[in-house]
C-alpha cells in the first residue's frame, strides 16, 4: 500500500499540503451506514427534510407550533431493537406540536409563576435567564414536563405523535434522513463525562440549520420534515406514553395512547450523551416520572383546533 511522503520541506508547505487534504476528506466524503463505507456525496446525495412537510404558522418566538396534518406514517423499525418491532403503520389525527425544545428562559418563567414546583437539581435561576436562555430545560422530571405544559394550554405528545413529527412518512432513520449524523446538525456522542455547563454542553433550541449540512445537501439542517428542530440529539425528551417494550404487538391502529398503567414513561429523540443508535426517530427508552437527568428535557404538543 502506498503512503503519503512528508519530505523535509518547509512547515508552510506541509500545513498546506495536509490542510487541502483534510478540506477535500471533510467536503466530499459522507458516512452512509446502510452502505458500511463511504460515499461520494455528489453520487449520493442526501434525503432533504422537506417532504411531506407543513408550513407552520409562527412569529419567530419560542412559542411556535406546527400542524402535523392527518393520515398514516410507518411507527418502528424491523431491523432495530426488539422494542422497536414491529413495524407498523398508524393513523393520528391533526395535532400541532412545538417547533422547539421548552428553553430554559420559559421554564424559569414557569418556576417564578408556580412556587409549588421545585426546580429540577442543579438549576441556575441566573442563567436559565441570561447566557443559558436559549438553552433547552433539562433536568426536569415527567411529571413537571406534564404541568408545564397544562400550564400553557398543551400536553405533553403521544409517543406515535412525537415519532411521526420527527420522521414524516417516508420511514427516515433521523430527522434529516438516512445519513449517519454529524456535529453541525447535531449535539450527541459526548458521553457520560460530557457535561461541563449549560451553554457548553448544550445547544440552542434553534440551533443545527447551518455549516456543513448545506455542503452534504441537507439545505433545512438538522430538522425534521415538518420543520421541528433538535429531535435527535441536544436533549432527550419525555412524552405523554407508559413504557411498555412489547405494546407495538397489539397497539391500536388509529391514536394509539399508549399502555394504561406502567412504571417508567417513554423517552425519545436520544441527547447530547448519546451515541448515534440513541438518535433515530424509532429509538425507544424509558425513566420514572420522578427522575431528573440533565440529559432530558420535553416539547409540548396540543389537539388541532377543528
Amino acid at each position: 500500500m502506498g503512503r503519503i511522503m512528508i519530505t523535509q520541506s518547509s512547515t508552510t508547505n506541509r500545513r498546506v499540503a495536509l490542510g487541502f487534504i483534510l478540506s477535500t476528506l471533510i467536503l466530499n466524503l459522507t458516512i452512509y451506514p446502510s452502505m458500511g463505507t463511504f460515499a461520494w456525496a455528489n453520487n449520493h446525495p442526501a434525503t432533504e427534510a422537506t417532504q411531506d412537510s407543513s408550513q407552520p404558522n409562527t412569529d419567530g418566538s419560542e412559542n411556535d407550533m406546527v400542524l402535523i396534518p392527518s393520515g398514516e406514517f410507518t411507527m418502528g423499525d424491523n431491523d432495530a431493537l426488539r422494542n422497536e418491532r414491529p413495524e407498523h403503520v398508524v393513523m393520528l389525527d391533526p395535532y400541532d406540536i412545538d417547533l422547539y425544545e421548552v428553553s430554559m428562559s420559559q421554564y424559569q418563567k414557569f418556576l417564578d409563576d408556580h412556587y409549588d414546583i421545585e426546580p429540577p437539581p442543579l438549576w441556575d435561576d441566573g442563567a436559565a435567564l441570561d447566557e443559558a436562555a436559549d438553552r433547552p430545560a433539562v433536568g426536569v422530571s415527567w411529571n413537571d414536563a406534564k404541568a408545564y405544559c397544562q400550564s400553557v394550554g398543551k400536553r405533553l405528545p403521544t409517543e406515535a405523535e412525537w415519532e411521526k413529527a420527527a420522521r414524516g412518512t417516508d420511514g427516515r432513520r433521523y430527522p434529516w434522513g438516512h445519513m449517519q449524523p454529524f456535529v453541525d446538525i447535531a449535539n450527541y456522542n459526548q458521553g457520560t463525562t460530557g457535561w461541563v455547563s449549560y451553554t457548553i454542553t448544550l445547544q440552542p433550541v434553534k440551533s443545527g440549520i447551518t455549516g456543513m449540512s448545506i455542503r452534504h445537501g441537507l439545505k433545512t439542517g438538522g430538522r425534521s420534515p415538518y420543520g421541528l428542530y433538535n429531535m435527535a440529539g441536544n436533549a432527550a425528551e419525555w412524552v405523554n406514553d407508559w413504557y411498555d417494550r412489547h405494546y407495538y404487538r397489539d397497539s391500536p391502529e388509529k391514536n394509539p395512547p399508549g399502555p394504561e398503567t406502567g412504571e417508567r414513561k417513554v423517552l425519545r429523540g436520544g441527547s447530547w450523551e448519546d451515541e448515534p443508535i440513541r438518535l433515530r426517530v424509532t429509538a425507544r427508552s424509558a425513566a420514572d416520572p420522578d427522575f431528573h437527568d440533565l440529559t432530558i428535557g420535553f416539547r409540548c404538543a396540543k389537539d388541532a383546533k377543528k
